[in-house]
C-alpha cells in the first residue's frame, strides 16, 4: 500500500525510493490501527445505547465529549469530540481516509509524528470553529483526517496548499506536517519554511486560545446584552481590531 500511495502521490524519483526503502511493519503503525478502533467503538456504544442507526445518526448531543460553544470551560472538549460521529457515513468517510493516508505516513514517519500531526489537526478543528463558527456543535475526526491529507501533501509536493474544522485541520496538517515529517534532502528555503510553519501554527493556535479564554460566557454576553456574533465583537474589539 506504501508503495502505491508513493507512486501516485510523489512527484520526485528520490522520494518515491526513500518511502520504499524507509517504510516498515516492525513496529507496526500502532496510534492510527488503535484511533479508528477506539472511534469505532465510541460509535458503537451510543449505537447500542439510542438503537439508533442512519447516514447522520446518532448525534450524541449530550455527551461530555462534544464540542459545545457553550462548554468551552470544559476544555478536554476541544480533543475528546473527535471520538464521536454524526452517523455511518460521517464516520466511514473518516476512518477510510485515515486508514489509507494515515498508515503509509505512519509506516515511513513513525506513530509519534503522525500523533502530532492528528492531534494537531484536531485540536485546530474546534479551536477554529470556537472563533469563526461559535453557534455550532463539532464532532467527529475529521480535523485529523484533513490534518493528515495536507500533512502528505506538504510532504509530497512541499507546496501549501466549507467547514472551519475541516479547513483549519487542513491548515494545521500543513504547517504541523512541514514541522514534523521527515524530510529526504532538506535545502535552506525548506529550512526557512519550516520556521515560518512553526510561526504560522504557533500565532494561529496561541490566538484562538486567547479568544476563547477572552470570550464572554453566555451570562456574561447576556449581561452585556449582545449575542454570539457580538460577543465576537467584544473580543477583537479587546484585540484592538
Amino acid at each position: 500500500m506504501v508503495t502505491i500511495v508513493a507512486d501516485e502521490f510523489l512527484t520526485d524519483d528520490r522520494n518515491r525510493k526513500y518511502y520504499a526503502d524507509h517504510y516498515t511493519c516492525c513496529p507496526p503503525p500502532f496510534f492510527i490501527i488503535i484511533i479508528t478502533l477506539v472511534e469505532l467503538g465510541f460509535f458503537l456504544y451510543y449505537f447500542i445505547t439510542t438503537g439508533e442507526l442512519n447516514p447522520t445518526g446518532p448525534v450524541p448531543i449530550d455527551s461530555i465529549f462534544i464540542y459545545r460553544p457553550n462548554k468551552r470551560s470544559e476544555i478536554w472538549r476541544f480533543l475528546l469530540y473527535m471520538f464521536l460521529h454524526a452517523g455511518w457515513l460521517h464516520l466511514g468517510f473518516n476512518l477510510v481516509v485515515q486508514l489509507l493516508v494515515g498508515l503509509p505516513l505512519e509506516m515511513v514517519h513513525g506513530s509519534g509524528r503522525v500523533f502530532l500531526i492528528y492531534m494537531a489537526g484536531v485540536l485546530a478543528g474546534s479551536l477554529g470553529t470556537s472563533v469563526f463558527d461559535d453557534d455550532v456543535y463539532l464532532v467527529g475526526a475529521s480535523g485529523g483526517v484533513y490534518a493528515l491529507l495536507a500533512a502528505h501533501l506538504a510532504n509530497a509536493f512541499g507546496l501549501p496548499v466549507s467547514y472551519v474544522a475541516h479547513l483549519t485541520g487542513a491548515l494545521a496538517g500543513l504547517t504541523i506536517g512541514l514541522l514534523v515529517l521527515k524530510n529526504f534532502e532538506q535545502k535552506l528555503h525548506e529550512q526557512l519554511l519550516w520556521w515560518v510553519a512553526l510561526g504560522v501554527y504557533a500565532a494561529c493556535t496561541i490566538f484562538a486560545i486567547l479568544f476563547n479564554v477572552m470570550k464572554p460566557t453566555e451570562e456574561e454576553a447576556a449581561s452585556l446584552g449582545v449575542d454570539g456574533v457580538d460577543s465576537r465583537s467584544v473580543v477583537f474589539n479587546k484585540f484592538g481590531v
